[in-house]
């Protein structure tokens, strides 16, 4: 993780000078404020701010002013009602502002949930960082032959380096041309909203991103999946460890009803029916093309395939 010594000196700062508020306060969120969480190999997450908790999921479902008397178990048991059913607005009551450090090409995955703020870091005026996502490899993969958008066999050791000598020589290779371009001894230097253009999709980028939870969930539900982009999934796992301390009961029955759970065609719910009757149910009498009942046994044998 590469934190600049500003970025430290802010997180250090904050962290050591607590301030009073009469504002709901989230105990497992604050342990989260401004810390920084490593993902990848320089990338990272942390909170910002955030408002909200889960009395705040329970008070706009009630409409009231306060807690009112209810117990909280019944404060469970209303936002599991509220996620078993989809409701979508009292989820929307809490925001969270997180900064993200993450390579280009992954903000291009992210910024597709159009559905938050964001305001990243420009290098229009700025200089990026000699930065740059390189995989680990045992994360390098061939393409899948099941999956257009998926991996599949890890490479050979033989490939995988030189694959990611490719991937470390050219992206330093663009760097050092950038640098040259931009460069002013002995040249007027190319403007750095058109020297850019040269870098690749692996350098790293920075923003600031703020969503209501409701909004946050939907994007974990994706990304966070076994099905997702590995360089994705990891922020999102690591975002998911955060949400699960800020709003404990919000999360856990999204875990139970969203990332546990499963919803079925008609066609896949009859053939449970028929499962349950003891017919002999295969791909030919189901109804379903090849891709649909491969995705419904996964679901029945819980595969993650």
């Amino acid at each position: 993780m590469s934190l600049s010594p500003d970025q430290q000196a802010e997180i250090d700062e904050l962290r050591s000078s607590p301030r009073e508020t009469l504002r709901a306060t989230s105990p497992g969120m604050e342990q989260h404020l401004y810390k920084a969480i490593p993902v990848l190999d320089h990338g990272f997450v942390r909170v910002i701010d955030y408002m909200g908790d889960d009395s705040a999921i329970c008070q706009a479902a009630r409409v009231s002013y306060g807690r009112g008397t209810k117990s909280v178990q019944n404060d469970e048991g209303l936002i599991r009602y509220l996620m078993r059913h989809w409701h979508s607005t009292p989820f929307e009551m809490c925001e969270v502002k997180l900064h993200v450090k993450l390579p280009v090409f992954v903000a291009r995955q992210w910024i597709r949930h159009r559905t938050a703020n964001v305001n990243e870091y420009s290098a229009r005026y700025s200089i990026l960082d000699r930065e740059f996502y390189i995989p680990e490899p045992e994360a390098l993969a061939a393409q899948s032959v099941v999956n257009n958008q998926g991996r599949g066999e890890a490479l050979t050791d033989e490939e995988a380096d030189r694959v990611l000598r490719y991937l470390r020589d050219d992206a330093m290779r663009a760097y050092d041309h950038y640098e040259e371009m931009i460069g002013q001894e002995g040249q007027q230097g190319l403007a750095r909203e058109l020297a850019r253009m040269n870098l690749p999709a692996n350098i790293y980028t920075q923003w600031y991103w703020k969503v209501d939870l409701h909004n946050l969930l939907h994007f974990l539900r994706l990304r966070a999946d076994a099905h997702a982009q590995y360089e994705i999934r990891v922020y999102a796992d690591a975002i998911c460890d955060v949400v699960a301390d800020w709003v404990p009961f919000a999360y856990k029955a999204f875990a139970d009803y969203r990332m546990g759970g499963a919803t079925l065609s008609s066609s896949a719910l009859d053939c449970v029916r028929r499962m349950l009757k003891g017919e002999d149910v295969n791909q030919e009498n189901s109804g379903m093309s090849k891709g649909e009942w491969r995705e419904f046994m996964g679901v029945l044998q819980n595969d993650g395939n």
